[in-house]
């Protein structure tokens, strides 16, 4: 039986822990268009909120992620007093991925979804992953008021 890729691996990791896929997209975040538009406002939000951070170019849902500065970033530009995004370096990736996920969970309750360990084994980080946890951060940002929507 052939093994399965480590991008496999964390999906199924993530599924297994969490009882299966995510039903559609975060609140709010629904468009005409389809999961393509959904992702593109996703990423283009993200783009958006972490413009100007040193260290971070925002371009999709992998590469992107894979120094934790940009989760950093995003998280910092909610909460600028949670920590000092000037002392962070891109090298330090266990650091920066273990400040960030303990901010969106403790800042903003976002269920820790990517684990610490999976995020610096993989050198380019799982898209899937990445993008199921950037809406589960987006509609716990969305509860707390932080983020606002068009009302309907």
């Amino acid at each position: 039986r052939p093994r399965a890729s480590a991008r496999a691996q964390g999906r199924s990791a993530i599924l297994e822990k969490f009882g299966g896929a995510a039903k559609g997209p975060a609140p709010h975040l629904r468009r005409a268009g389809g999961t393509a538009a959904v992702k593109a406002m996703l990423l283009q939000w993200c783009r958006a909120r972490t413009r100007g951070y040193q260290h971070v170019d925002v371009q999709n849902f992998s590469g992107s992620w894979g120094s934790g500065l940009a989760f950093c970033a995003l998280l910092h530009s909610f909460f600028p007093d949670a920590f000092d995004y000037g002392s962070l370096e891109p090298s330090a990736r266990r650091h920066n991925f273990a400040l960030a996920f303990t901010t969106a969970e403790e800042r903003a309750g976002c269920v820790p979804l990517l684990e610490v360990e999976d995020m610096v084994r993989l050198p380019v980080p799982d898209a899937k992953c990445v993008y199921t946890y950037l809406q589960e951060l987006y509609r716990c940002l969305v509860a707390k008021g932080l983020v606002r929507t068009k009302q309907r």
